[in-house]
């Protein structure tokens, strides 16, 4: 358990949010994920990746699918679609993060649908592990990932956190919409339109985050 002290709470999503992820990471998980249904489920590859999709659309998730119609022990699957023999040549560290991170004002968290094992080995890499409080990963949340409310709950309780006091800073707008729903401010991360349902404010990097900060801690009443 960890006691909230006083501030603003910055809750950051992991893959496309601190670091990009599309490039090389997403490909790969992609693909690792088809080869366990297929290996699993004795699915071809083309209806393995039908599969996928379905659950990841109707669940946020191809875990969540898995578990609820297969039984799929949730570690198995997170432990063999996660492994990266190459990861330090697949993050991508943006130049000035660990700067813009350290101006943030108020303690910094880390919740990500990813496994524990993997999110500390992205953080490290990207030389920010030592900025954050913690994080809280897919098992934290007893595997109900973004943007299941009960994830965002549990965060709140194991952190004793109070969400309008709390920022969420994603690159998913249907994260963000449940962040928003219940109490948490807004910043979605990446390239979007000025104007999108439950976000505060649209940046195009983190790295634009220190000078936005302003607004948040106006409306805590810190400034």
């Amino acid at each position: 358990m960890k006691i909230s002290g006083s501030g603003l709470t910055w809750v950051f999503d992991l893959d496309n949010t601190l670091h990009n992820a599309s490039p090389h990471i997403f490909p790969h998980l992609n693909r690792a994920m088809t080869q366990y249904l297929q290996d699993h489920l004795a699915l071809d590859e083309a209806a393995a990746n039908r599969l996928r999709d379905h659950y990841w659309q109707r669940y946020g998730a191809t875990l969540q699918g898995l578990v609820r119609h297969h039984g799929t022990d949730p570690d198995h699957f997170l432990w063999h679609t996660h492994q990266f023999p190459a990861l330090e040549h697949m993050v991508l560290r943006e130049r000035g993060l660990r700067a813009a991170l350290k101006r943030l004002c108020g303690r910094k968290i880390v919740y990500t649908n990813a496994p524990a094992f993997y999110a500390g080995a992205v953080l490290r890499l990207l030389r920010i592990d030592d900025l954050f409080a913690g994080v809280f990963s897919i098992e934290g949340a007893a595997y109900r990932p973004k943007p299941d409310p009960q994830g965002f709950r549990r965060l709140f309780r194991n952190w004793r956190l109070s969400p309008q006091r709390c920022v969420m800073v994603e690159d998913s707008p249907g994260n963000l919409r449940t962040a928003k729903r219940l109490g948490m401010k807004t910043v979605l991360i990446g390239p979007a339109a000025k104007r999108v349902a439950g976000v505060d404010i649209s940046l195009r990097s983190v790295l634009e985050l220190p000078r936005a900060q302003r607004k948040f801690r106006k409306q805590q009443g810190e400034e």
